[in-house]
This record gives structure tokens, C-alpha cells and sequence, in this order.
């Protein structure tokens, strides 16, 4: 249908030369009811409506179908608020499970000045669409570099075995606290939502150096985890023959000590009977001492012409 085309702002309408020949005032009244109509918008249910008022934010409006003036007096922003995003340092993705290498930004220094080449994943979102979308130019290129450089400093703070092994879970927290502080301290309205390294290697020309060293102290670990358990084997036993040892000294102790009281018991009841018939005593324990002397022989008795036929003996058992 043959019309004219009128233009308010970027909303292009054509007016049908049927329209036009009923004279100005309608086609302006239609035409001014069209403008008005261009200010129905809708936010979706992951959006945010952010409402310029001659290019000044006036309001948000949340989900759901909203006007506002139609241009040049108000314009509307919708940023999807609940969308997670993604920033890639030191490689980029290009589809179908590929990913083309970046180097120039893998490759950094470590605290112990060696270089490893690692790369980085950064999932964001926005927690403030007014700041997202006017207080910096180019998100995804300002997430790039604001990731590339808190990753920097935080290898650079790191030795290389942290960065290559246990470390790496420290670097990926301490690189999304960081990152959130620049973030925050420009308030660009981003919120990091999670930050993980997807590899950290020693760069290609010494990878196979790296592997020897790696290996070397995989041995040296081995070798001092077999010598803690020859340790961990060795010292309980000797510790048990010592309390052993010590325990069969001290009944070997208390036994002495027990026989030599005794002795002393024994020889303090002879001394007693000793001291009431001193001669026959004495004659007892020569007679005793040679039953324990001579065992295999016959003895005789030759009593004297004194005492008579009989031999008194005391009663040397202490009963």
C-alpha cells in the first residue's frame, strides 16, 4: 500500500495516502496516538526495565508489561539481571569443545619468579543494572582485564609448587576477593558468582623439566614416608623392650631386696639363739657346713667325755 513514511525518533511509521487526504489534523492526531503507543514495553521475568527521563535514570521497573514516554522524552534498558556470564582468560572458546590458546595473557610470574601458564573462568552477573550499564564501557572487555590482572597479583604472591598443586584452590578464592574489591571499588554493578582455574601448567619448553622435578620429589616423598614408617615401627618396639627390661629389673630388685631381709631375718633369729649356747651354735654350724661340704660321705660323730653321748642342738629356724 502506497503511503508516506514518517519518522519520530528511531520508530519509523507509514502513513496510507487514504489517511493523507482527510487533511493534517487527523494524520497529526494518528500519528501522535502511534508515538504514544511506542512507550508499551514488557521486561521479561530475568530482566530489569532501567528508565532514562532525557538520558537521567528516573526508575526500574521489574517483570511485566510497563510504559513509559516514548522517545526522545524516555527510553527504557532491559539487562537480563539473572543471567550468569562468562569471561575467559588466557584462552577463548570457539565452539564444538575447541579453544584456541592465548598466551599473552596465560603466561605469568610467580612469587619465586618462575613463569606457569594458567587459565582462567569467571562467571558473573549483575547486581546493579544502573551501574552495569553506565558507569563503564565495554563489560566484557573490562571483566577480561580486570581478571587477567587480580589473577597476576595473586600468582605473583604464590610459589610455583602452590600454583602447580595445593595452592590452587587459595589462588582461585583469593583471585575472585580481589577481583569483587576492584569491581566494587568502580561500581560497575557486577557480582563474581564463582572464579576456577582451568589449568595450571609450566609453560611448554621446560614441561619436560618440570615432569623431572615433579617426579624426583614424588621419590622424595616416597623415600621419607617409608623412612617415618621404618621410624613409626622401630621406635614402639624399643620403647617396649625398655619398659620390659625396666620391669624385670625392678622384680629382680624386689626380689633381692626381699631375700636379703630374709637373710637378715635368719641370721638375727641365729644370732639370738647364738648368743644363749654359744658352743653348741657354733658346733651345729660346723657340722652343717660340712653335711654341705663333704654330701657323698660318711660322717661320724665323736662325742666327747664332757658332754656325754648325747649332741644338744638349737633350734636355728626362728619357730
Amino acid at each position: 500500500m502506497a503511503g508516506r513514511k514518517v519518522v519520530f525518533g528511531d520508530v519509523e511509521f507509514i502513513i496510507p495516502e487514504k489517511l493523507l487526504s482527510f487533511g493534517v489534523m487527523p494524520i497529526i492526531g494518528i500519528v501522535i496516538v502511534l508515538w504514544l503507543l511506542t512507550g508499551i514495553y514488557s521486561v521479561g521475568p530475568d530482566e530489569v526495565g532501567v528508565v532514562r527521563t532525557f538520558g537521567k535514570v528516573t526508575r526500574v521497573a521489574q517483570s511485566g508489561l510497563r510504559y513509559h514516554l516514548p522517545f526522545p522524552i524516555e527510553q527504557v534498558d532491559t539487562p537480563k539481571v539473572t543471567e550468569v556470564k562468562r569471561s575467559e582468560v588466557g584462552f577463548r572458546h570457539i565452539g564444538n569443545q575447541q579453544f584456541r590458546k592465548v598466551e599473552n595473557e596465560s603466561l605469568m610470574l610467580t612469587g619465586d619468579e618462575n613463569i606457569v601458564d594458567a587459565e582462567l573462568i569467571v562467571q558473573y552477573k549483575i547486581k546493579d543494572a544502573e551501574h552495569y550499564l553506565f558507569n563503564f564501557v565495554g563489560p566484557e572487555l573490562t571483566m577480561r582485564e580486570v581478571s587477567e590482572s587480580a589473577l597476576r597479583t595473586v600468582i605473583g604472591q604464590h610459589t610455583i609448587d602452590e600454583a602447580l598443586t595445593t595452592g590452587k584452590f587459595q589462588i582461585q578464592e583469593e583471585t575472585q576477593t580481589l577481583m569483587q574489591q576492584i569491581l566494587d571499588k568502580y561500581e560497575t554493578g557486577i557480582l563474581i558468582v564463582a572464579v576456577q582455574l582451568q589449568s595450571v601448567s609450566p609453560p611448554k619448553q621446560v614441561e619436560a623439566a618440570f615432569k623431572d622435578v615433579a617426579s624426583a620429589k614424588e621419590d622424595k616423598n616416597r623415600k621419607i614416608n617409608e623412612a617415618q614408617g621404618y621410624r613409626n615401627n622401630v621406635i614402639p618396639k624399643a620403647r617396649g623392650e625398655a619398659q620390659a627390661m625396666l620391669r624385670e629389673a625392678e622384680g629382680f630388685q624386689e626380689a633381692r631386696i626381699k631375700r636379703s631381709e630374709g637373710d637378715v631375718a635368719r641370721f638375727s633369729a641365729m644370732l639370738i639363739e647364738y648368743r644363749k649356747a654359744k658352743d653348741v651354735t657354733r658346733k651345729r654350724l660346723y657340722l652343717e657346713a660340712m653335711e654341705e661340704i663333704l654330701p657323698g660321705v660318711k660322717k661320724y660323730i665323736v662325742p666327747n667325755d664332757k658332754d656325754g653321748n648325747l649332741l644338744n642342738l638349737l633350734n636355728l629356724s626362728g619357730q
